[in-house]
């Protein structure tokens, strides 16, 4: 039997944040796709993923990473400007300030966005798969 089988993670701890960077680990994110809506506290995240949740499954889908009650971002050696570029998500993880988080996304040549926020909640929800 042939199910399609899209994910939907919700975390909103540190284990759940570890197996949504897990099955992030190694995706494609355009500068294009990537947005923060101020008024709404939601950071977006479009990536193109490797489904390796599923065993001996190599295939891609795309995928939207949403975090909410983000109060503030900044970035590190992103051109925002150049929405043509693309970005290699190495990992996602978290340091605890005080009563607030600092989330950071970890990009390959030292790039990196960190969200800062009060609570953890993140949803990692597969979209369509590529053929």
């Amino acid at each position: 039997m042939d199910k399609k089988y899209l994910a939907k993670i919700i975390a909103m701890d540190n284990e759940g944040l570890q197996m949504i960077s897990a099955c992030c680990a190694g995706a494609e994110v355009k500068i294009s796709n990537i947005k923060y809506l101020q008024e709404n506290k939601v950071f977006l995240l479009y990536l193109k993923r490797s489904r390796i949740e599923i065993e001996n499954e190599e295939r891609k889908v795309n995928s939207v990473c949403k975090f909410e009650f983000v109060d503030g971002v900044k970035s590190k050696n992103i051109k925002q400007n150049n929405d043509k570029q693309s970005l290699k998500l190495i990992a996602i993880d978290f340091l605890k300030k005080n009563k607030n988080y600092e989330i950071n996304l970890i990009f390959k040549n030292n790039a990196y966005i960190t969200l800062l926020t009060e609570i953890i909640e993140v949803t990692l929800e597969d979209q369509t798969e590529i053929n």
